[in-house]
């Protein structure tokens, strides 16, 4: 009976497990880029996938006439907030050789539009550029070391430096949000 109970345990977590799975299976982070990739190149796509998904539900959920708040004199705005979130999937995967597309400038970038579907295109493209440098890069480089920030590290480590931007300005744009009377879409 012991043996039973735990084996019925063991596959309730596994269902459960299936099941959070199952709720990002529709976004590019979740199986296929796992699936696709593997290792450390999926770990990374999957990290990066929930924050970058989660900004472009937020970027979609505020409204256009609220791109242009910001909580204080001298802050970002909702709309500067998210280019510079887009502009660093630019800049932060330079460090790793990765050219930056011709247009962008990162000291003008920020401040290049208000308007949310160019706010929003913005953010797709430079997700999707993000997510091809990642892509393309042969594994054994992710060890190579570059200079980047905080002086030398792997490409690997400045990836995952990248995701974890991605958050940062998603916790600061939920706050935005919320600030706005606005209810981030997946805690509906």
């Amino acid at each position: 009976m012991k043996r039973f109970m735990t084996l019925v345990a063991v596959l309730g977590l596994l269902v459960a497990a299936s099941a959070t799975a199952e709720e990002h299976e529709g976004h590019e982070h979740g199986k296929a880029a796992m699936a696709k990739d593997g290792g450390v190149k999926g770990e990374w796509a999957s990290n990066y996938g929930y924050a970058t998904e989660k900004l472009l539900q937020l970027a979609e959920a505020v409204p256009e006439d609220k791109y242009t708040w910001r909580p204080a004199e001298g802050v970002r705005s909702f709309s500067e907030a998210l280019l510079h979130a887009a502009g660093s999937n630019y800049l932060i995967t330079s460090f790793c050789g990765v050219k930056v597309p011709e247009g962008i400038d990162r000291d003008t970038f920020e401040k290049s539009t208000t308007k949310k579907d160019e706010v929003i295109a913005a953010m797709k493209k430079s997700i999707a550029h993000a997510r091809a440098a990642m892509h393309d890069m042969p594994d054994a480089d992710l060890d190579t070391k570059v200079d980047w920030f905080f002086g030398k590290g792997t490409k690997r480590e400045v990836f995952y430096f990248l995701a974890a931007h991605n958050h940062e300005h998603l916790g600061q744009l939920i706050a935005y949000a919320r600030m706005n009377g606005i209810t981030p879409p997946w805690s509906k």
